[in-house]
């Protein structure tokens, strides 16, 4: 599969467009576009690393997809990583605008900070 086609694939499995993808890989929505249609050939690696990192995938799969053999082989790119954030929460949280991705973040750090409080009937 072509570096492109692996790009779309991913990015619609989370339920994202073009447009947010763009803000979270670092790059235009046209340069992104040109990936997706493969116009452009040779991306560089910090294309292909911030992509990944958008994508919630190893660089590996993407590297390979783009012609960098020596990023693994066929059978081994991206085999053994593990992706340990449930998808369906990601593609929830793809839809929101960057500013409110951080709010939600600062509100569940604020949950997982937060200590159980000894009530009426339980104990610890």
């Amino acid at each position: 599969m072509a570096m492109g086609e692996k790009i779309r694939e991913l990015r619609e499995e989370l339920g994202m467009s073009q447009a947010q993808l763009s803000v979270q890989g670092g790059l235009s929505q046209g340069y992104l576009s040109q990936l997706e249609n493969e116009e452009v050939q040779n991306p560089s690696a910090a294309v292909i690393f911030g992509l990944a990192k958008a994508l919630h995938v190893d660089p590996r799969v993407l590297m390979q997809a783009a012609g960098y053999e020596e990023a693994g082989t066929a059978d081994s790119a991206g085999d053994g990583y593990e992706v340990l954030v449930d998808p369906d929460l990601l593609q929830f949280l793809a839809r929101f605008p960057r500013e409110q991705q951080a709010d939600i973040l600062r509100f569940m750090q604020a949950i997982e900070r937060r200590k159980p409080v000894v009530g009426a009937g339980q104990t610890n």
